[in-house]
């Protein structure tokens, strides 16, 4: 009588696990549309898109002209991308991560990545069109 309990509870939290390791592609966002004004400084733009990132909690660093690298932290997992940009266009590509169940070969990572890579596009571009 006690093991069909045991199987349907192994069974049960077994679901549970699988359901919160989703997987998908690793998002990259290539060549997404930046419209700044026309009297924009490159300075305003790498300020607007580095404001975008510590807004939603990414540690946005300069690393050379047309370069930052954005840094996210959330309880145990990290994800580190880099933002390529110049007056008309930015890229945003995976570097790292950890406890994101990243796969090199075959281009899976956790869910949420994809989200805040998400949110991090649509808030450069909010940003930059606001300068």
């Amino acid at each position: 009588m006690m093991k069909p309990v045991l199987r349907t509870f192994a069974l049960c939290v077994l679901l549970v696990a699988v359901a919160g390791c989703r997987v998908e592609q690793v998002m990259t966002v290539e060549n997404a549309a930046l419209n700044p004004p026309a009297s924009a400084t490159d300075d305003e733009i790498s300020k607007a898109i580095r404001l975008a990132g510590t807004t939603l909690g990414w540690q946005m660093i300069q690393q050379a002209p047309g370069q930052i690298e954005g840094t996210l932290r959330l309880r145990r997992h990290d994800a580190v991308v880099n933002v390529a940009y110049d007056r008309k266009a930015f890229s945003i590509r995976y570097k790292n991560s950890t406890n994101l169940n990243y796969n090199a070969s075959d281009g899976t990572i956790h869910s949420n990545y994809n989200g805040w890579v998400t949110n991090l596009k649509n808030a450069i571009q909010a940003n930059v069109a606001a300068i």
